[in-house]
């Protein structure tokens, strides 16, 4: 929740806040058509604009308290592990540095990247050596009448984080999926681009994965095929909270349904996999939902500016069993 909830002036800079945010997006084409942005100089505009409308009403550069500033109330350590930070305790497809120990660097391109993962930390070794891998090219798949997913989402609050490596979206607690006769509750979800997954070859603009774990710790990711097309809702209000610098989260004064980023259908392949990103970790259950979802050309280029290229390289299918829906 944000401070001064009860205060009209805080309303009054929150509505600002959107108001400018939504100018940024306007503005984008026109900016393209004289020299591509930076994430920087995206960044750098959205503050200047937040600094006209809301002067000092409200800090800008990060939109929300941090994590470590603010006081959680009763509900702290729960929170805690849908951080998108250091102080998170489940192994975060977008964070996955121990915070006991110096964090590591690693990076999609140059002496960090995907091929050299499970040289920089010992703990990262599956990155190298590991046989269940994730994302692979889905084909070859046996298609049999597979159970359907119970998707049990309701309309949550919400905060974003730049990690540095994705935008991701940190959920409150209260939505579940149930499958294989186990009950998993959705962590958060985030976004790479292209797609990691590919389906018979074919690579989509973006995905998003939907992170769940189990009373057992045991993981269930959703991935959402994202195609060009038309707006999609819930991306746009995701997009209009994204904070200004890198390593900050906003704490969104709105709802959103997932339900919403749901196709009509569906169906899925399944397999079991890894995390896509470090420590890589095995036995994580993968569930690709067949039918793509679509998002703006628009929607598409506001990530693409922060994030061109995040997508973990194809692994090795090692004949492992993929499933799909009839």
């Amino acid at each position: 929740m944000f401070p001064f909830a009860a205060d009209r002036r805080w309303l009054s800079a929150l509505l600002a806040v959107s108001t400018a945010l939504a100018l940024a997006v306007t503005a984008a084409p026109h900016a393209r058509a004289q020299g591509e942005e930076t994430p920087e100089q995206l960044r750098q505009r959205l503050a200047e604009r937040l600094k006209e409308d809301i002067g000092s009403t409200t800090k800008v550069g990060t939109g929300a308290r941090s994590g470590k500033d603010k006081d959680k109330g009763p509900d702290k350590d729960r929170e805690g592990r849908r951080a998108g930070g250091k102080s998170t305790t489940l192994p975060s497809v977008a964070v996955a540095a121990s915070a006991a120990r110096p964090e590591v660097h690693w990076s999609y391109t140059g002496d960090n990247g995907p091929d050299r993962w499970g040289q920089l930390s010992p703990d990262w070794k599956q990155c190298a050596v590991g046989t269940r891998q994730s994302p692979i090219d889905i084909r070859d798949t046996i298609r049999v009448d597979q159970e359907a997913i119970r998707f049990d989402y309701r309309a949550s609050r919400f905060s974003v984080v730049d990690t540095g490596h994705t935008i991701q979206v940190n959920v409150s607690s209260g939505n579940f999926i149930e499958i294989m006769g186990r009950r998993f509750e959705l962590m958060q979800f985030h976004f790479h681009r292209p797609s990691e997954e590919r389906i018979n070859g074919r690579q989509y603009d973006m995905v998003a994965h939907l992170v769940h774990k189990d009373s057992d710790g045991r993981l269930a990711v959703i991935a959402v095929l994202l195609e060009r097309g038309q707006d999609q809702a819930l991306v746009q209000t995701v997009w209009n909270y994204l904070p200004l610098e890198r390593g900050d989260s906003y704490d969104a004064p709105v709802s959103i349904d997932l339900n919403q980023l749901l196709p009509k259908d569906k169906a899925y392949f399944t397999y079991m996999g890894s995390l896509t990103v470090p420590p890589c970790s095995e036995g994580v259950l993968w569930m690709v939902l067949r039918q793509p979802v679509q998002l703006s050309s628009q929607q598409i280029s506001i990530f693409s500016r922060l994030y061109p290229m995040n997508a973990r390289p194809l692994q090795a299918g090692s004949g492992r069993l993929i499933k799909e829906s009839n």
